[in-house]
């Protein structure tokens, strides 16, 4: 082989060497720059992974019942309307669980329902037909005589009317029959005075005698009245007034007792109110 051939051939062969080189070092270039096809893919799910999925915070840092007692702890409506507690958040300081009273159905109120009641006391102030509207029996109690004897000292008496003040020579001969009867039973003329006084009236726009009126309450056991209890007695009642109790079940009446006495304050007052 002479030179010349030696050279092209040398030449050849320097090319093909420079060539491969260059592609082997083109390819561990590029592999270098670009992740393969699959390490790409596995890159961008964990990305959009990250950036999809929220950090979880500590809780003391959201502030909704977290440790350190900020916001109010998360709670959610359990059965039969009990208020329970999210048990993944911890209370902070003065915070407390509370759970609303469940009764037996599960209506969620145990507490005994309020109940009003009244109690009426009407009436109480007739008289009988034969005393023509003066309340006599409050009178002969007041004297400490029976109502009879009174009306038999009455009916010595020349009225002046209701309506009117009898002259002084009248007012004379009624205390003299008056007293004709009722001295024997110890009555003088001062306290016939006093009495007749205070029960006098003037009988014009339906005005009546001095009086008082009694009040009283009723009780109720398992929404039922069973008594009633006078807080007042009152006075001046000529006769048993009427007692009307509404109670939850209704209106009931009962029935009053009246006692008479000397004494102006409890003469004619209620002692006992029975319900019927």
């Amino acid at each position: 082989m002479n030179t010349k051939k030696k050279i092209i051939i040398a030449s050849t062969l320097i090319a093909i060497l420079a060539v491969g080189g260059e592609i082997a070092l083109g390819s561990h270039i590029k592999a270098l720059a670009e992740p393969t096809a699959s390490h790409a893919t596995d890159g961008m799910a964990k990305n959009k992974a990250d950036k999809d999925t929220p950090k979880r915070e500590d809780g003391r840092k959201r502030g909704k019942g977290g440790a350190d007692g900020k916001g109010d702890a998360c709670r959610q409506e359990g059965p039969a309307g009990e208020l329970k507690t999210n048990k993944g958040e911890a209370f902070g300081p003065g915070s407390t669980s509370t759970t609303a009273p469940v009764d037996s159905a599960g209506s969620g109120n145990n507490s005994e329902q309020a109940v009003t009641s009244s109690v009426v006391i009407s009436n109480g102030f007739n008289t009988d037909p034969q005393d023509k509207g003066r309340p006599v029996v409050l009178i002969a109690a007041a004297l400490g005589v029976p109502t009879e004897v009174f009306r038999e000292a009455f009916s010595g008496v020349t009225p002046a009317g209701l309506e009117s003040q009898p002259s002084p020579e009248l007012a004379q001969r009624n205390k003299g029959a008056l007293l004709k009867v009722l001295t024997p039973y110890g009555i003088t003329n001062e306290r016939l005075d006093e009495v007749s006084n205070y029960y006098r009236y003037n009988g014009r726009n339906g005005e009546i005698w001095r009086n008082t009126k009694a009040t009283a309450t009723a009780t109720i056991e398992n929404g039922v009245v069973t008594g009633v209890t006078i807080t007042n007695p009152g006075s001046g009642y000529s006769s048993n007034p009427t007692v009307t109790i509404t109670g939850p079940n209704g209106t009931i009446t009962a029935t009053a007792t009246v006692i008479y006495t000397q004494d102006f304050k409890t003469n004619g007052s209620i002692s006992a109110i029975t319900i019927n």
